[in-house]
């Protein structure tokens, strides 16, 4: 049990477990590659009365975890493609639901409230009533319930929540993570209510912290990279928005549309151009690859 339990922190924290078969413990499965890393960390996890915590900061204060994804010799690549000897860090696609709690929090709308019952997040119509034969109607959450974390939205077995583009399908139990950039990814990320109302928030937070433009965007980059941008980036997110505040100055009702998005009210003070050109910028840099990855 404690191996079991170690090898499924460990595909959390670095993408793949020590042993890769992580549903699988058997003989048919694969041998640990690191077998006494796995045995004293199983051992030490029984000593500490099984102490979770604790073995989550074991392991993110190690060397290991905190070397950088970015830096690799050319030979490790050839030797070890898939980096089973962790000879850098690990970098490899968020889940869903981890995107969405990121989403919210970047743009403060999470609410943090702890324990209590699942809530019913956006969804698009008619998905419960086709999948139930009009037996089940899906009545959405309103307010602050619409912004808890990802860990108390409500599944039904048979239609899991549809933000949700990467999980198990609830039917059986599965501990192998899927990781996909499939259409679908995007598609949700990019449109669903979810994502645009978190940029929305974004925005707002950004036009109300910080005074000029460049100031702006660097307020975005810190809060969604923990970095600011480059000076090519800079430009690239500076002519977006003016691109996009050419267009909403001519069609004054897309902007309206674009901001109407979400259950929250739109903060009526910010202009309307300058707040829906910067929802976009918001939208395009929650989308960016170094957004959505675990680095």
């Amino acid at each position: 049990t404690a191996r079991v339990t170690v090898n499924r922190i460990w595909q959390m924290l670095f993408g793949i477990g020590l042993v890769k078969t992580v549903e699988d413990f058997g003989v048919q499965a694969e041998y640990p590659i690191h077998l006494e890393l796995l045995n004293w960390l199983a051992a030490d996890f029984m000593d500490s009365g099984w102490d979770v915590k604790r073995l989550l900061k074991t392991i993110l204060s190690s060397e290991t975890y905190q070397r950088s994804s970015a830096t690799i010799h050319t030979d490790f690549r050839e030797i070890d493609p898939d980096n089973r000897m962790l000879a850098r860090g690990t970098r490899h696609r968020l889940p869903s639901w981890i995107i969405r709690d990121q989403a919210l929090t970047a743009s403060g709308l999470l609410n943090a409230r702890i324990g209590g019952p699942a809530f019913n997040a956006y969804q698009p119509p008619g998905i419960w009533e086709e999948a139930t034969f009009g037996k089940k109607t899906y009545q959405q959450a309103k307010g602050e319930e619409l912004y808890r974390r990802s860990l108390y939205v409500y599944w039904r077995r048979i239609v899991g929540p549809t933000m949700f583009f990467d999980v198990s399908k609830r039917q059986i139990c599965d501990v192998k993570l899927a990781r996909t950039n499939t259409p679908m990814h995007a598609l949700t990320t990019l449109n669903d209510v979810t994502y645009v109302e978190a940029a929305r928030h974004l925005a707002k937070r950004a036009l109300l912290t910080e005074d000029t433009l460049t100031e702006q965007l660097d307020f975005i980059g810190m809060t969604l990279l923990a970095r600011s941008p480059t000076a090519q980036e800079l430009s690239i997110w500076q002519r977006g928005f003016e691109r996009a505040c050419t267009i909403y100055l001519s069609n004054p009702e897309e902007a309206k549309l674009l901001l109407s998005h979400g259950d929250s009210p739109r903060d009526q003070s910010l202009p309307l151009t300058s707040h829906a050109a910067m929802t976009n910028v918001c939208l395009m840099l929650l989308n960016l690859d170094e957004s959505l990855s675990k680095e």
